[in-house]
């Protein structure tokens, strides 16, 4: 089966997906299409597999591992008070997950809610490659310049 997170994942091999932000030992991170709040990012597994069950032990600990990394830069990078991990894989079955910064500013109701349902049928500020890069690239260096050191980033 593919899905979307194949292709995404194909073009981040090829040097060709314009929301990658950075290699990561499990995978790829990547900007949303849409950020329903300012740093909203996916961590894409690669090589594909269906879900978490699918990988080894070691395997799951570098995929968490990593999915904590970039909870510590998006705390890092925004005015985040949290970060919440969302790994569904019920419409792109394929191990991937929404990584979402939550922001005090948010309105209650949908603060308490995941991003999908706080926000469902709002519009989203679409991926823009020229307004999200200081992001991306800020995002870069704390992952690069955080206390793990560069031996949990592929890349940089």
């Amino acid at each position: 089966m593919s899905t979307m997170i194949h292709e995404r994942v194909r073009l981040a091999q090829q040097g060709k997906n314009p929301y990658v932000i950075t290699r990561m030992k499990s995978g790829w991170l990547v900007m949303g299409d849409a950020q329903p709040v300012p740093g909203y990012c996916l961590l894409l597994a690669d090589p594909v597999v269906k879900d978490l069950n699918a990988l080894s032990e070691a395997e799951r600990a570098s995929y968490c591992l990593d999915m904590a990394r970039i909870g510590d830069a998006l705390l890092q990078t925004t005015d985040a008070y949290r970060i919440n991990y969302e790994t569904w894989g019920n419409l792109d079955q394929a191990l991937h997950t929404h990584i979402v910064p939550r922001y005090q500013t948010e309105a209650d109701d949908k603060r308490v809610s995941p991003v999908c349902v706080g926000y469902a049928g709002e519009p989203a500020r679409p991926f823009d490659p020229e307004m999200d890069k200081p992001f991306m690239e800020a995002m870069r260096a704390a992952l690069r310049d955080n206390a793990y050191g560069t031996n949990s980033m592929i890349g940089l």
